[in-house]
């Protein structure tokens, strides 16, 4: 009788194993529940929560499958391209998706809650053909030039609104003794901003580029972002880059000894260690670099929520981003998020006063970042890469355009 006992629980136990281990893998195989890929540095605390409270408030059931970011990419486009992919798919609007193709996504234009999403978000969510592609479910920041706005009060100086003032402002700061623009040789998110508004205006020129029929040395306003930055080193506008990333940013902007910094607000709120300055002696303009009279700001990049057209649960899907889409569900999940707007009624996010104060330029001069996700090949660390080599006078302003081809096409020949 125990022997018996011992097999039924042993049959039980091992019934339980394989329940627990098919939860945990989240394969879309082992479930009929609605399908949810996210890729595994994605799944934040706000993706839990909204998952959690959709499964409570509906009684429906998520089938979640989180990736290894250094598999991500390739399971998610094999499984597209074989007519496996998930229900719904967490994604950005980048190079990546465009290699999945658009066209195996729904567009949400109809949507009920489309005209909830604020502009910015909007921008970042167009498919290049005017069409919303996902909802966006992600937090939000806003990049430009963050200054130091007490030392420019105490010395009589003013913020710039176009470029000529800026050139203006960094000699005023580089005359009295400061360093105007912090900038690393190895800080590679600051050349996106300047790339930005070339390809957010254009969005045929980035076809172009991406389709190969142009390369960054035919575009001149390329080769004025370039010669902007290699005179603003010339001129110590950026002072000593060498060897400096992203762990050097705080110490120079704390301590007064730097007065700008292109970066993202919510960078105050995450990494800024306050010193003789704080956050509230800072305040943002645009960047300037050369491709924008009055300069641009660049909107965050955002996760999506992405109906699969061929979804074995096409109705759930859709009426699961209905879900997310309720003001009482992301302003809950959101709840104390450092981020701006992603909706319109977005209330319980914390957005910063810099951000706040600037909200009219914002609105005039944002564009959608562009340039890192969506440029073919694009790479930070080759254009670090690039820009090393340029300040240490391995290459001129064309030798270092030419590079960032090299490298942009190599990178695509080893992505294809």
């Amino acid at each position: 009788m125990k022997k018996l006992i011992s097999l039924v629980m042993a049959a039980a136990m091992l019934t339980f194993a394989f329940v627990l281990a098919g939860c945990q893998s989240g394969s879309s195989e082992q479930s009929d529940d609605l399908s949810v890929w996210v890729k595994e540095t994605d799944y934040r605390d706000y993706i839990e929560d909204v998952f959690e409270l959709y499964e409570s408030e509906t009684g429906n059931k998520l089938n979640v499958k989180t990736i290894p970011d250094d598999s991500f990419t390739a399971e998610v486009t094999k499984a597209f391209k074989e007519g496996n992919g998930p229900d719904v798919l967490l994604h950005y609007n980048d190079s990546n998706l465009a290699a999945i193709g658009a066209d195996k996504f729904l567009t949400l234009n109809d949507q009920a809650w489309a005209d909830s999403i604020t502009a910015g978000a909007r921008a970042y969510c167009d498919d290049g053909n005017g069409n919303l592609v996902g909802l966006p479910f992600w937090e939000s920041s806003v990049s430009g030039c963050y200054y130091n706005k007490t030392i420019l009060s105490s010395l009589g100086l003013k913020p710039a609104s176009t470029q000529a003032e800026f050139d203006m402002l960094c000699q005023a700061l580089k005359n009295i003794g400061y360093n105007p623009l912090f900038w690393g040789e190895d800080c590679g998110w600051m050349y996106q901003f300047g790339l930005d508004p070339i390809f957010a205006d254009d969005p045929s020129l980035l076809q172009r580029l991406n389709d190969g029929q142009i390369d960054y040395a035919d575009i001149p306003q390329v080769h004025d972002m370039v010669q902007w930055i290699d005179s603003a080193y010339k001129n110590g506008w950026l002072g000593d880059v060498k060897n400096k990333g992203y762990d050097n940013v705080s110490a120079p902007l704390a301590s007064g000894d730097a007065v700008m910094v292109d970066i993202w607000d919510t960078w105050f709120e995450t990494d800024f260690q306050a010193g003789t300055y704080g956050p509230d002696d800072f305040a943002v303009m645009p960047v300037f670099m050369g491709t924008s009279p009055e300069g641009s700001y660049e909107g965050g990049n955002l996760n999506m929520m992405l109906v699969n057209k061929d979804a074995k649960h096409l109705d759930e899907a859709i009426e699961f981003l209905e879900f997310c889409a309720q003001p009482e569900v992301y302003n809950e999940v959101f709840e104390g998020v450092p981020s701006v707007k992603v909706f319109n009624d977005q209330d319980t996010i914390v957005t910063s006063d810099m951000v706040v104060a600037a909200s009219s330029s914002i609105a005039k001069l944002e564009r959608a970042s562009t340039a890192n996700p969506k440029i073919s090949g694009y790479s930070q660390e080759d254009m670090i890469t690039a820009f090393t080599a340029l300040f240490n006078g391995e290459v001129d302003v064309d030798g270092c355009i030419a590079m960032m081809d090299e490298l942009r096409h190599s990178a695509m020949d080893q992505a294809q």
